[in-house]
C-alpha cells in the first residue's frame, strides 16, 4: 500500500495471513497492503530485499532514503495515540551502507553504525545462514562466489515475511529456497525495481524480466548454455 508517494508497510497487531502465497504471519507481522486491502507479506510484496533502519537520526534516515531506488515507510498502530506511528524505513542496504559512510564524519553517527553492526549481527542466525548458503550452492551450483552467502543473508533476518523464515525454508525445502534465488535474482540482476518504481504492476513487470530471470537461473543451477 502506497501514501502518497510512499510505499507504507504495517507491523500488525493482530494474526495475519498473506493474501497471496496464504502463509499465516502470526501476530507483529510486517505486511503491505494491495489495492483490495489484502495483507501481504514483504516477500509477495517484492520487498523483502530491503533492510530496516529505525527512526531517530535524522541526517542516516533522510540520506538513505535519497540514495535507495526503493524504500517503504514503517509503522505500527499506537494503542494510547489511537493513531499510526513511523517506526523507520525499510531501504536498500547499498544505500544505507552509503549513508553510514557519510554520516561516519560525525562520532555518534559511527556509535549508530556501531551498534547498527551488532544488531544485525544478532539478528542473524549465523548457523541457520550457513546450512542456507549451503544448500543454495547445492541447488545452483554455478552460482557466482558468495553469492548464496549474500542471499542466505537477505533471505533469513528474523522479521516476518522473510523467505527464509518460512517453516519450509527451515527445512531447506527445494522448492522455497529456490523462491529465495529467484527473488534475488529478480532485484539484483533485472531493471524489475525501475519498473516498480515507473508505477508499473508487480506482475506485469515479473513478466517482463521473466526471460532474463529463467536464463540467469538456469544457468546457475547447470553452467553455460551449450548453444
Amino acid at each position: 500500500m502506497s501514501k502518497g508517494n510512499d510505499i507504507v508497510v504495517f507491523i500488525s497487531t493482530r494474526n495475519s495471513t498473506c493474501g497471496e502465497c496464504k502463509q499465516e504471519l502470526g501476530r507483529r507481522a510486517w505486511i503491505t497492503l494491495d489495492r483490495k486491502r489484502n495483507a501481504l507479506c514483504l516477500n509477495c510484496a517484492d520487498l523483502d530485499h530491503l533492510v530496516f533502519l529505525p527512526s531517530g537520526d535524522a541526517a542516516l534516515t533522510r540520506r538513505s532514503r535519497k540514495y535507495s531506488g526503493l524504500s517503504a515507510v514503517v509503522v505500527k498502530w499506537s494503542r494510547a495515540r489511537k493513531r499510526y506511528e513511523r517506526q523507520g524505513l525499510l531501504v536498500e542496504e547499498e544505500a544505507l551502507e552509503r549513508a553510514e559512510k557519510e554520516c561516519a564524519v560525525d562520532d555518534n553517527a559511527r556509535k549508530l553504525a556501531r551498534a547498527r553492526a551488532a544488531a544485525r549481527r544478532a539478528e542473524l542466525d549465523l548457523q541457520y545462514i550457513r546450512s542456507f548458503a549451503g544448500r543454495v550452492r547445492q541447488i545452483y551450483r554455478f552460482c557466482p562466489t558468495g553469492r548464496e552467502r549474500l542471499i542466505a543473508e537477505h533471505a533469513c533476518r528474523k522479521y516476518s515475511g522473510r523467505v527464509g523464515r518460512s517453516a519450509a525454508t527451515k527445512a531447506l525445502d527445494e522448492e522455497a529456497v529456490r523462491l529465495a534465488v529467484t527473488a534475488h535474482v529478480r532485484h539484483a540482476e533485472t531493471n524489475y525495481d525501475d519498473l516498480l518504481l515507473k508505477g508499473i504492476e508487480r506482475w506485469e513487470a515479473r513478466e517482463k524480466v521473466y526471460p532474463k530471470v529463467h536464463r540467469i537461473l538456469d544457468r546457475w543451477e547447470h553452467g553455460e548454455s551449450q548453444d
